[in-house]
C-alpha cells in the first residue's frame, strides 16, 4: 500500500481512513501489509502493517556501514532492509538532492512543492517494488497514484487505486489540470478502482470517462473508540454547543454553518457555535461571524487532533457537516460514536449509509437552522438521535470494509 498519512500524524480524513482500512483488512487474517508513507516519525502503530518511510529508501548507492545506518535511521527502519533496498537501485539518481544515506527528504505534509514530492515518492516506489515480494499494489488517493503506476510497470503486479476524493470535490468544479491529469492517469492504469461512496463513483465514471465495471464503492467506517476516548470530558458551558469540525475550506461549506448560526441565534439565545479546524477560509469566517453580529457566540479554537477532537465532541450537543461536496466524511460518524446528534449535507457520501441523522441540502440554511433548533429545543428528539445514532454507527466497522477490499483483490488477481 502506498499512502500519504498514517496516524498519529494526520492532517485529515485520508490518514484516518487508511489506518482503519488497513487494520480492518488485517483483522480478516491471512495477509501481510506493507504500508509506505513519505516520512515516518517512528511512533506509528505498526502491529498490523509494516511501515516503510520513503525518506529512508536509498535511491543513490552509498558505501556506509551497518553501524552508521543503525545510528542514523535505526528507530525508523531495520538496517537490513536499508541494504536490501540499496541493492535494488535501478538508475543513477546522484543528480538529485539526496542525503548521506542516498535518500530523499520528504516533508510528510502537503508542501508548496507537492508535485515534486509526489514525483520523488514515485522514484522510491521503483526501488521498493524491485525489493519486496508482494501480490498486489494499492494506492491511496491521487498523491500516490504515480508511485502505484511505477510499481506496476516494474513488476507487472495488479494495481488497485483508492479514490478518497477527486479534484472536483476539493475545488468545487474549478479543477487543477495537473491534479486532474495525475488522477486520470492513475484511473487509466489501475486494474480496479475503489471509491468511498457512490457519489464519488459517479464522478469517476462521468468526469474521468472510466468504465463502470472497473469501479466499486466500499464505504468508509469507524474504529471502535477506546474506553479512554469514550470517557473524554471537557468543561461544558451553560448554553447548547453546536460544532463544525473540519478543514475550513470551500469544499466543507463553512459559510453555510455561519449563516445557519445567525438564523438560530436570532430566536434562540441559549446556543454557542464552534468552528474547529484551520484552512484558507478561516479569516473570512471570523469576519462573516462579526458581520452577522454573532462573534460573541462563535468560537474558533483552531486545528484539533487526537484526544482534543473527542473532548470537543463530548462538550457538543449537535454536530453539523455542511459540506458542498464530500466524497465520504468520517467526522459525523465520530460525533455519533460520542453520542452527538448529527446534521449532514445530502451532498456527502456518508449520507448514503446513515439513517439516524438529519440530512439537509448544504445551501439550505433555513432547514439547517430548523434542524439545529429542534435538536437543542426538544429533549426527546435529542435523545432519539443520540441513542439510535450510537447503535447505528457501532455496526459500521472497518473489518466489513476490509472484507470487501479483499474480494476485489481476489477478483483482480484472478482467484
Amino acid at each position: 500500500m502506498f499512502g500519504w498519512e498514517f496516524p498519529p500524524h494526520i492532517l485529515g480524513g485520508l490518514g484516518t481512513a487508511s489506518y482503519g482500512l488497513t487494520q480492518g483488512m488485517w483483522q480478516c487474517g491471512d495477509m501481510d501489509i506493507t504500508f509506505v508513507i513519505p516520512k515516518p516519525f517512528g511512533d506509528e502503530e505498526k502491529h498490523f502493517a509494516n511501515i516503510i518511510g520513503a525518506s529512508q529508501v536509498p535511491i543513490a548507492w552509498r558505501d556506509v556501514t551497518r553501524e552508521y545506518v543503525e545510528q542514523r535511521i535505526g528507530n525508523l527502519m531495520d538496517p537490513d532492509l536499508y541494504f536490501r533496498l540499496r541493492d535494488h537501485i535501478y538508475a543513477d539518481f546522484n543528480y538529485m538532492h539526496v542525503n548521506d544515506l542516498g535518500c530523499l527528504e520528504f516533508s510528510g505534509r502537503y508542501p508548496d512543492n507537492l508535485i515534486e514530492e509526489i514525483n520523488n515518492y514515485s522514484i522510491t516506489a521503483g526501488v521498493i517494488a524491485r525489493t519486496l515480494d508482494f501480490d498486489i499494489i494499492h494506492s491511496h488517493d491521487w498523491l500516490t497514484y504515480p508511485a502505484g503506476i511505477h510499481a506496476k510497470q516494474v513488476t507487472g503486479k495488479p494495481l488497485v487505486i483508492h479514490v478518497h476524493a477527486t479534484d472536483f470535490d476539493r475545488s468545487r468544479g474549478n479543477v487543477n489540470p495537473t491534479v486532474f491529469g495525475i488522477e486520470k492517469d492513475g484511473m487509466t492504469h489501475a486494474d480496479h478502482i475503489i471509491t468511498v461512496s457512490n457519489l464519488t463513483r459517479q464522478t469517476v465514471i462521468e468526469k474521468y470517462g472510466i468504465d463502470p465495471a472497473k469501479v466499486t464503492t466500499v464505504h468508509n467506517a469507524v474504529t471502535p473508540l477506546s474506553e479512554e476516548l469514550l470517557a473524554c470530558k471537557a468543561p461544558k458551558p451553560k448554553e447548547k454547543v453546536i460544532t463544525f469540525l473540519g478543514r475550513i475550506t470551500m469544499q466543507k461549506g463553512p459559510e453555510y454553518f455561519v449563516e445557519a448560526a445567525a438564523k438560530v441565534l436570532k430566536n434562540n439565545h441559549n446556543a454557542r457555535f464552534v468552528m474547529a479546524g484551520s484552512g484558507d477560509m478561516m479569516d473570512k469566517m471570523i469576519l462573516l461571524a462579526a458581520e452577522r453580529g454573532i462573534a460573541d457566540r462563535f468560537h474558533f479554537p483552531g486545528f484539533q487532533k487526537g484526544k482534543q477532537v473527542y473532548e470537543m465532541l463530548s462538550a457538543s450537543d449537535v454536530y453539523v457537516m455542511p459540506s458542498v461536496s464530500e466524497p465520504f466524511g468520517i467526522s459525523p460518524l465520530e460525533a455519533m460514536q460520542m453520542g452527538v446528534p448529527s446534521i449532514i449535507s445530502k451532498q456527502s457520501g456518508c449520507a448514503e449509509i446513515l439513517d439516524n441523522v438529519i440530512k439537509t441540502d448544504y445551501w439550505d440554511i433555513d432547514a439547517m437552522a430548523d434542524a439545529i433548533n429542534s435538536i437543542i429545543t426538544y429533549p426527546a428528539m435529542y435523545d432519539q438521535l443520540r441513542e439510535d445514532g450510537l447503535h447505528e454507527v457501532n455496526q459500521i466497522t472497518w473489518d466489513k470494509a476490509g472484507a470487501k477490499v479483499i474480494d476485489i483483490y481476489h477478483k483482480v488477481m484472478g482467484k
